[in-house]
C-alpha cells in the first residue's frame, strides 16, 4: 500500500534481479567529521547522483552489499557508512549517541558534505531504523537543498517530523512490532501524518523489521520502491 496526502492505491511492483546485477568494486572510504573525529564507509559506482545507505542498530555499513550493487548499476554513487556511536558499541563501549538522534545525524551530515564537495549534485539517504532516524534529522538540521529526499525505512520516531524538509518516503511493513509489541506502525504513520509535502507512504505486508525486510518475500518490491523513488525527476 502506498498514501500520498491524496490518494490510498494499489501499486505494481517491479521485480530487481539481484542475479543479474555485477558487484560493484568497494572503495573503503574516510569522512571527516566537525568535530574533528572520522567516519568510516564504503564507496560504490560514480555519478553525480549520490545515495547515503545508514544502517540500523543491528547492522553495519557492510549489510548494504547487495543494495549498494544495485543502486551502483542504476548510476548512482553510494555510500555506505558506519555510526561511530555503533562502532564503539560493538567494541564494548557505552555511548549516549546510539540512539540519539540529532547525534547521529552528525555522522550523516558530514557524509552529505564530504558527497557535495566531492562533485555530487544531488545527495539523497536512505536510512534503516536507527539510520532512518538519523537521516529524517538530518533533513531538519541540514541547509536548504544539501539533501534532495530521504527513505525511511522504520525509522527511528524523531520529535519534530514536522521540521523535515526534500522528498520523503516513508516505509515499514505492517505488523512489524516493538520490543514492548506494539505496532510500529502507528508511529510512523502518525509521523508522516505531521511530516510536509512532498511525501509518500509504502505499507508492505509482513512482520520484518527495516533492513530485515530486505530478506523477507517483501524484499524485491522494497528494493523496488526504493529504486523507483530515487529515480523520479
Amino acid at each position: 500500500m502506498r498514501l500520498n496526502k491524496r490518494s490510498i492505491c494499489p501499486i505494481s511492483v517491479l521485480l530487481c534481479s539481484l542475479s543479474a546485477t555485477s558487484p560493484a568494486q568497494v572503495k573503503s572510504v574516510t569522512i571527516p567529521a566537525p568535530d574533528g573525529g572520522a567516519v568510516a564507509a564504503d564507496g560504490y559506482g560514480t555519478g553525480e547522483r549520490a545515495v547515503i545507505l545508514a544502517h540500523g542498530g543491528r547492522f553495519d555499513r557492510t549489510s548494504w552489499r547487495k543494495q549498494a550493487d544495485v543502486l551502483a548499476d542504476r548510476g548512482f554513487r553510494v555510500l555506505a557508512i558506519d555510526f561511530r556511536a555503533s562502532v564503539a558499541s560493538r567494541k564494548g563501549e557505552e555511548t549516549p549517541c546510539l540512539y540519539d538522534a540529532s547525534c547521529l545525524a552528525k555522522d550523516v551530515l558530514a557524509a552529505v558534505r564530504y558527497l557535495r564537495l566531492d562533485g555530487a549534485k544531488q545527495v539523497s539517504i536512505v536510512g534503516g531504523s536507527l539510520g532512518g532516524g538519523a537521516a529524517a534529522q538530518a533533513s531538519i538540521e541540514a541547509q536548504a537543498g544539501e539533501i534532495d529526499r530521504i527513505v525511511l525505512l522504520a525509522h527511528m520516531l524523531i520529535d519534530e517530523p514536522q521540521r523535515m524538509r526534500g522528498r520523503k518516503l516513508f516505509i515499514t511493513a505492517r505488523n512489524d512490532l516493538s520490543g514492548s509489541g506494539k505496532p510500529r506502525l502507528e508511529g510512523i504513520r502518525a509521523q508522516f501524518d505531521r511530516a510536509p509535502e512532498p511525501k509518500q507512504l509504502v505499507i508492505l505486508e509482513g512482520a520484518a523489521h527495516a533492513q530485515f525486510i530486505f530478506d523477507s518475500d517483501q524484499g524485491p518490491r522494497l528494493l523496488d520502491e526504493i529504486v523507483r523513488f530515487l529515480q523520479e525527476p
